[in-house]
């Protein structure tokens, strides 16, 4: 698990048009990258349009923000024109950088054990080391977490 001043781990992902997106390209701006189960699910709804109606805050402080879930371009794709997202969302094929990570483990869900992605939230600095990590995040309070440490 990532603590804070860590370094974010190198990785290389397509967004939902096919571009890459690397650690390198996030240098010089904060980050934020949330990781998220699936798309179009309703907590992963209600979070995405969150981050979606305070982007311009995000961008006000210099934040990029990227949503991460395992799901394909094409559902990335679908999520983003259903919802009018403003923001690019990662393709993490077979869950690699969230294994990396220790984002995609054995979680439980409506009493039921399975493999998957633990919702986490990571802001970065503009040089790529954590600022804040946000494990089993409850979204009802994410957006209150998110602005304590980015103000």
């Amino acid at each position: 698990m990532l603590k804070i001043g860590d370094n974010l781990p190198a990785f290389a992902m397509e967004n939902q048009n096919g571009e890459v997106v690397t650690n390198k390209s996030l240098l010089g701006q904060k980050t934020i990258m949330y990781f998220y189960p699936r798309d179009n699910t309703p907590t992963c709804t209600i979070q995405a349009c969150d981050f979606n109606d305070n982007l311009e805050d995000f961008n006000d402080l210099g934040v990029q923000v990227y949503g991460v879930s395992g799901d394909s371009k094409t559902k990335h794709t679908n999520f983003i024109n259903k919802h009018n997202l403003k923001f690019d969302l990662l393709v993490d094929e077979n869950y690699q950088y969230s294994e990396t990570l220790n984002i995609y483990r054995m979680k439980k869900s409506f009493g039921k054990e399975s493999m998957g992605i633990v919702r986490t939230t990571i802001i970065l600095d503009e040089e790529n080391k954590v600022l804040a990590y946000f494990d089993g995040v409850k979204v009802k309070q994410q957006m209150e977490e998110i602005h304590k440490v980015l103000k």
